[in-house]
């Protein structure tokens, strides 16, 4: 394949595009659009984020933006590529479970910083830089398990909807740590007195468990870890079956 096939956007990200290309010097680079629009979607959300509003934070008129990116889709391919950036280094002392674990903090911490991202819709798999890096490095993580080249896929992806989803499950929810644990106290009490035990008694046995062994009021903590080692748990059944 030539790389005049790859679209602009991704030319750009990969520094193909634009070697011999006639015409001015380029008046700013394709990180300098990413870092503009990320902080308008840091501040205001992806709806605040619109091709005329990057171009008049840049300094720039918003045709001048077109000689960059033909569309609002490679814009937010750009924004993917720089808000996550690298991933995460995995210590090779870890076994699998480990390395995807961190792989999977990793990639959820992304997902707190910059929450719009999950507003972004999913149309293509990743080409970008970064974002084959990350690809790579959770495939990775399975090395020295008997997976096959598609159950590594196949696993990291089911890793990555389930942090995807329980990102988006919180998403809304406040991040300040003092915020956050008043949010959880409220919920707590407001569950104690509408769960009753006569008309809710699966929710209401869970209330009255101690405070370590039910419902501790930390769902974006405690809830993720119980949910990505259940995913775990079914992952190294299947490694178990193969090493059988």
């Amino acid at each position: 394949m030539d790389e005049s096939e790859l679209p602009r956007v991704l030319q750009q990200l990969w520094g193909v595009e634009g070697r011999n290309r006639p015409g001015p010097k380029p008046a700013f680079h394709i990180s300098d659009i990413a870092r503009a629009a990320i902080k308008l979607a840091d501040a205001g959300g992806l709806g605040a984020v619109s091709m005329s509003k990057v171009a008049a934070e840049l300094g720039f008129t918003t045709m001048s933006l077109y000689r960059y990116v033909d569309a609002k889709d490679d814009l937010y391919v750009v924004m993917l590529e720089h808000a996550f950036g690298a991933p995460p280094v995995l210590a090779p002392e870890l076994d699998w479970r480990g390395r995807i674990t961190v792989w999977a903090e990793a990639f959820r911490d992304g997902l707190r910083r910059h929450p719009w991202i999950l507003q972004i819709p999913v149309q293509e798999p990743p080409l970008s830089p970064n974002q084959l890096a990350w690809m790579e490095s959770g495939l990775d993580a399975f090395d020295g398990t008997p997976l096959t080249p598609q159950d590594r896929l196949s696993a990291m992806l089911l890793v990555n909807i389930y942090v995807r989803g329980t990102a988006q499950l919180t998403a809304n929810m406040l991040t300040e740590p003092d915020a956050a644990q008043e949010v959880d106290r409220l919920y707590t009490e407001r569950l104690t007195m509408l769960a009753t035990p006569d008309r809710f008694p699966a929710i209401a046995a869970t209330l009255e468990q101690p405070p370590d062994e039910g419902y501790a009021g930390d769902f974006d903590a405690g809830e993720f870890a119980f949910g990505l080692d259940t995913v775990l748990d079914g992952i190294q059944s299947r490694i178990d079956r193969l090493d059988g």
